[in-house]
């Protein structure tokens, strides 16, 4: 499972759960009236409800709203540096990733004896592509602060270099340090489920899974995650009971396309376009509210077949942007998709450039390797990414085994 997605991606979340939690946890909302003027902390707590709100329900406008509320915070006291943090963490949930890393550095530069800011700079160069600055980043935050948010950005960092395990030993250090109840616990066993899943061991995943929802029922990350361990062992009934309760939560365009697959799957293509359609409409109003999705909404035409000379367009501008691995693949995989299979195989090699094992991006390769009429090569990578993870993909992991051949 890709971990960047559209309103969904780990430096956003880790910016206000983790780095940021603890700020207005116990404040209300700014008092209205003309006689009760909010005051800069009332309405950077009150920024930071809006951006759980927003996490909650995946509606954009709670970011708009907050972002707001940050601003005026900013207006009253320019020096507060929780506000400016605040206002990086928007931007990491937009994908503004160049703004994310001036307001954190902004917000470093006010408190340099505080920690934080070093994650959201840390996340927005990683995002960036800027991986040794922001490894570098990393360990000079679990130096100074280590902790739950240090560990999980320690575990990122060793998963995109190809060392799945010790980002689970990372990640459950991570758990180990988290509070008791609320969002975090439920996100961290997620994260470890998705640990689980890339190497194959559906086992492990579905009881991260699932510890996900004891330490906070109805959590929709866990619901879909558990959808497609469902879905890798052929009970598709029940994987698409848990994707529409997913769906029907949070519709978050990554677990529209995990219900879209099942449905693909189940011969249900009515229902599947429907679901397609609804991607689009998610997509408008993220736009409307500042969220970047080029990339986002490129892979996900590209993995359904559909608008795939506009997806080319979406994943080059996305990579120009943001050069990062991710990028780096979505567009070898939409050279391959066009037909511009040599060019597909350089985009490729930087995909795959920093030692990751993300299947998805191997399967691109082979796909890529095939292209241009390297047979056995393309065997022998299907064969490589089957080996790390033959239920890689609901969509593409019997297409593997069959090129694989």
């Amino acid at each position: 499972m890709r971990r960047l997605v559209i309103a969904g991606t780990v430096a956003a979340l880790a910016a206000t759960v983790l780095l940021l939690g603890g700020v207005g946890r116990e404040a209300t909302a700014p008092a209205a009236g003309p006689a009760a003027a909010p005051t800069a902390a009332q309405l950077v707590a009150h920024a930071f409800q809006l951006q759980q709100r927003w996490r909650d329900t995946a509606d954009p406008t709670f970011l708009t709203r907050s972002e707001a509320a940050l601003m005026r915070a900013v207006e009253l006291e320019p020096d507060n540096a929780q506000a400016v943090l605040g206002l990086a963490s928007v931007a990491l949930s937009r994908h503004d990733f160049r703004k994310a890393l001036a307001l954190g550095g902004r917000a470093q530069s006010l408190a340099p004896g505080w920690a934080a800011p070093l994650g959201a700079i840390g996340d927005a160069l990683v995002e960036l592509g800027r991986y040794d600055r922001g490894f570098a980043v990393f360990d000079e935050f679990a130096r100074r602060e280590p902790g739950l948010a240090a560990y999980t950005r320690i575990a990122y960092g060793r998963e995109l270099i190809g060392r799945p395990r010790a980002a689970i030993a990372a990640m459950k250090l991570a758990l180990g340090a988290a509070p008791v109840g609320g969002e975090s616990p439920a996100w961290l066993h997620v994260e470890l489920g998705k640990l689980h899943f890339g190497l194959g061991d559906l086992g492990a995943a579905a009881h991260d899974f699932r510890a996900a929802l004891a330490a906070r029922p109805g959590f929709p990350s866990a619901l879909d995650g558990l959808a497609r361990v469902e879905g890798s062992r052929g009970r598709t009934a029940s994987a698409l009971a848990f994707a529409r309760r997913a769906v029907a939560a949070v519709p978050l365009p990554q677990f529209v396309s995990t219900l879209t697959d099942l449905y693909v799957l189940d011969g249900r293509l009515a229902e599947a376009r429907e679901q397609q359609r609804l991607v689009g409409a998610i997509e408008r109003l993220l736009v409307a509210n500042g969220v970047r999705t080029e990339l986002e909404t490129a892979v996900f035409d590209l993995d359904h077949g559909t608008h795939l000379r506009s997806a080319l367009t979406r994943a080059r501008r996305a990579y120009a942007e943001r050069p990062s691995i991710d990028a780096a693949d979505a567009v070898a995989w939409a050279l391959v998709r066009n037909g511009r299979c040599g060019e597909a195989l350089e985009y490729s090699r930087r995909a795959l450039s920093l030692g990751t094992r993300d299947v998805l991006n191997l399967f691109h390769r082979g796909l890529a390797e095939r292209c241009v009429g390297r047979r056995g090569d393309s065997k022998r990578t299907f064969r490589r990414a089957l080996a790390l993870n033959p239920h890689f993909s609901l969509r593409f992991a019997t297409v593997a085994a069959r090129l694989s051949r």
